[in-house]
């Protein structure tokens, strides 16, 4: 089955510098869609998002994010496809987190989620139609030691989605969820106390005594696997599905 329903279509993916966002960028510009890439300034410099326009954008600011959907429309036409990848990591026991830290967190992850995904929705809202998908983690279901703001706001972010699906489906707006588990990015290998495939290695076999189970596909996942999830939630084949969370973990959380 071909996935359709990006041809010519406008397009905005937030965290696009990132490999998750990087992925899913490649992927709607090889399926034809008009993309618009943005990231922080210095994510941006770092590694500019090839095949797409980039713009610098803090989602932690509502009007900057409802200016960069005006200004992307004004240039390319009706936003037809949102994503929203763009997050962040801490990690520390709730006890000793600093209060900084937590306010961090939130701010991209779960206040970020309200800033980007509101503008999104009001864009599409005004057209009847459009899809929006964004990037949770499998954390946002299951306790995390060490983990816990960034379990709190993807937790916070994966209901915001489906409550926004909800108050948006009758202005044929879909909202949908990807909760990706451990993937093969710099997010992940930068929590990795281990080098190369012993850090692997030890995600895929899972900790006892940090509470975690293994990936019972014994593998992480690619950037591309998530993409691939985002892409059908996005396209025409999913044109009956809005408010779903999906998880992508190899079946890491043993989800029912």
């Amino acid at each position: 089955m071909q996935l359709t329903g990006f041809q010519g279509k406008t397009a905005i993916v937030t965290g696009a510098a990132g490999g998750i966002g990087r992925a899913v960028v490649a992927a709607l510009v090889e399926a034809g869609a008009q993309v618009t890439a943005t990231d922080t300034m210095a994510a941006l410099e770092a590694t500019p998002v090839p095949d797409a326009t980039n713009r610098v954008l803090d989602v932690r600011d509502g009007p900057a994010a409802e200016a960069l959907v005006a200004e992307v429309e004004a240039r390319d036409g009706p936003l037809a496809l949102g994503v929203h990848a763009a997050g962040v990591l801490a990690i520390a026991p709730l006890l000793d987190l600093p209060a900084a830290e937590w306010d961090r967190v939130i701010g991209v992850n779960a206040t970020g989620s309200f800033n980007v995904t509101r503008a999104f929705g009001r864009a599409m809202a005004r057209q009847g139609r459009g899809a929006i998908v964004a990037v949770s983690s499998n954390a946002a279901g299951i306790p995390r030691a060490n983990m816990g703001a960034y379990a709190a706001s993807k937790a916070a972010a994966t209901m915001l989605i489906r409550c926004l699906g909800l108050e948006l489906a009758g202005q044929g707006v879909r909202c949908n969820i990807v909760a990706p588990g451990s993937t093969l990015t710099p997010m992940q290998t930068g929590m990795w106390t281990e080098d190369g495939g012993a850090g692997e290695r030890a995600v895929i076999e899972g900790s006892l005594e940090a509470y975690r189970t293994g990936i019972p596909l014994k593998k992480l996942a690619t950037p591309e696997d998530i993409a691939g999830a985002v892409m059908y939630l996005l396209s025409e084949q999913a044109g009956h599905v809005t408010m779903a969370d999906l998880y992508v973990d190899g079946g890491a959380t043993l989800r029912a």
